[in-house]
């Protein structure tokens, strides 16, 4: 999950060519296996796939964001929610924005991701004003007790932490045990991300695989505000 990034990162698997079909079912199959694809650019119907071998997690058991940030998302200034409208927030992430120019959600991915939408394997997490606009957010991919992070962005200071901070109590309420951000970046590390070799993942993925969890439709601060200060409680970083 590669926060607010103007490229694709690196690792590149192979290839899956503008012309391949691909099948929602196919793509659960790759996520699975650890893989996940981006489009060269904002405009191709071309895929690419990419495993990294150093892998990015944010650890749901011992979350490490700073005390200030969660100090912030327990004010609850914003409304926070989930998947009500998942196209939309596809579209701010993949939108240009200064530091941002190009991005890696091309139409064909919006298509798909949207695809497992409809299938429920696909949700949001999204940061809107009191009069409703999209403010930030993020948007990721649900197997078993596994999230897999695509994208996030921010209109407002702190907009895509907030997200981030709700979609961990989300996780945590709803059993899962396993948050693939795919790399660490500088954004993720100051949120507690750290990197794993890749076989260490494959483990970690194959547990959370089998590990029954739901998806929670509500992540408000008012469904979330006990596991967000339970997780206050954990975090160590003042910041």
């Amino acid at each position: 999950m590669p926060p607010e990034a103007p490229t694709k990162p690196h690792d590149q698997a192979h290839d899956g060519g503008a012309d391949g079909e691909i099948t929602p079912a196919m793509l659960l199959q790759a996520y699975r296996a650890g893989i996940f694809p981006m489009a060269p650019h904002r405009d191709s119907e071309a895929l690419e796939w990419y495993c990294p071998q150093e892998r990015g997690l944010l650890p749901l058991q011992a979350p490490g964001f700073p005390r200030r940030l969660l100090r912030t998302v327990l004010a609850g200034a914003y409304e926070v929610c989930a998947d009500r409208d998942f196209p939309a927030m596809m579209a701010a992430c993949a939108a240009p924005a200064p530091g941002r120019e190009e991005s890696w959600i091309s139409p064909r991915i919006r298509r798909l991701y949207t695809e497992l939408f409809a299938l429920g394997h696909a949700h949001s997490v999204e940061l809107r004003s009191r009069e409703g606009e999209l403010l930030g957010g993020l948007y990721g991919v649900a197997i078993g007790g596994a999230f897999f992070g695509e994208s996030m962005m921010s209109r407002v200071r702190d907009a895509s932490k907030i997200a981030l901070v709700h979609l961990v109590a989300a996780l945590r309420q709803g059993g899962y045990t396993l948050l693939d951000t795919q790399y660490v970046t500088p954004h993720l590390a100051r949120m507690g991300g750290v990197s794993v070799p890749f076989p260490r993942y494959r483990a970690l993925l194959e547990t959370a695989l089998r590990q029954p969890a739901v998806w929670p439709g509500d992540v408000s601060l008012q469904a979330l505000g006990g596991e967000i200060r339970a997780m206050k409680a954990l975090c160590r970083m003042p910041g």
